[in-house]
């Protein structure tokens, strides 16, 4: 009997030796977590969160906080906490003037700060709940959502609003395709997507997807020519010709999703959802797939993709029972 073991115990090594691990070993995640960093002190909902790529700097919107952390991706921690806001959801670098904009929603107004010390910088008044900000790459203008409807455009150097466009709702998730200069815009009040041309200010298409509801987060990759957003009744990514609206595949993907990011260098798209999962799919052209459901925690709905950094950050709000927020530090792998 011991011959009889021996014997299989060689014969299986040789096998394993022969055909690699292949066989027996599990693909490698498309993100691991690298590290958790702590929020000391911050209590309720996360909003948005955005990059400072020269100073390595996070910047967390801390709706629940009436807040804005600002984190040393060198050292892992927190080195300052802007104050006194009023529910802060949008936060943008802009590089052109070395600004951080925070759109506040319980006031209207965009707050501005200088990027090298956190000092006041102005404020621009929108008048009622002022959400996502993008930043024109060309021009260095903020783009806002705000309001029952409408988009403003702001010159952070003069500190004014120098056009408004109007929408059927209020807008949640939208992205700015360069290239083309239009920008997405997700409406879900009106469940629809609003196609704008920036340069014309005002809208010129409006998309829907069928049997779907509160479509909040958005993706754009203008080289590829598609737009990911994801909906939240029923819980579904969907992918769209950016040039027809046109349906370019569909998937079922986790509860309560706020943000969706394409790793284009990867072919991956990743969608953060407040049910307490990441989930990966693979998006190469004509092949949309699941690959993989990452858990992070409850809440946790809001995100940011540095392709730049290889990183995804995924910020967890404060427990129940007393563990502190999070940003939790996430790894692309290939």
């Amino acid at each position: 009997m011991p011959l009889r073991i021996t014997t299989l115990a060689l014969l299986t090594g040789t096998f394993v030796a022969a055909f690699g691990q292949t066989a027996v070993s599990e693909p490698s995640p498309p993100l691991v977590l690298e590290k958790t960093i702590p929020l000391k002190g911050v209590s309720g909902r996360i909003d948005h969160l955005a990059v400072d790529l020269p100073r390595k700097r996070l910047f967390v919107a801390e709706l629940g906080n009436d807040t804005v952390d600002v984190i040393d991706l060198n050292s892992g921690q927190a080195i300052h906490r802007i104050g006194g806001l009023k529910e802060p959801q949008g936060v943008a670098y802009a590089r052109q003037t070395d600004l951080v904009a925070v759109a506040n929603a319980g006031d209207g107004s965009v707050r501005l700060f200088r990027a090298d010390d956190f000092a006041p910088a102005g404020s621009v008044a929108l008048g009622d709940d002022a959400d996502n900000i993008r930043v024109d790459p060309r021009s260095g203008q903020l783009i806002v959502g705000y309001g029952r409807g409408g988009l403003a455009i702001v010159d952070p150097k003069s500190r004014s609003v120098i056009a408004d466009v109007k929408l059927a709702a209020h807008p949640e998730g939208f992205q700015l395709d360069p290239g083309s200069r239009r920008i997405f815009v997700n409406v879900p009040d009106a469940r629809q997507i609003a196609v704008v041309d920036l340069e014309a200010r005002k809208q010129i298409a409006t998309w829907k997807v069928p049997d779907a509801r509160a479509n909040f987060p958005m993706a754009v990759d203008g080289t590829a020519g598609r737009l990911a957003t994801v909906f939240r009744s029923p819980a579904r990514l969907v992918l769209l010709d950016a040039a027809t609206g046109a349906i370019a595949g569909s998937l079922p993907t986790c509860g309560d999703s706020d943000d969706v990011f394409l790793d284009a260098r990867r072919h991956r798209i990743y969608v953060t959802c407040g049910e307490g999962f990441v989930d990966a799919f693979q998006a190469a052209p004509a092949d949309l797939r699941a690959v993989s459901r990452i858990r992070t925690s409850w809440g946790a709905r809001t995100s940011l993709f540095v392709p730049e950094l290889d990183q995804l950050f995924v910020a967890a709000r404060a427990g129940l029972i007393g563990s502190d927020a999070s940003i939790l530090v996430f790894r692309a792998t290939d």
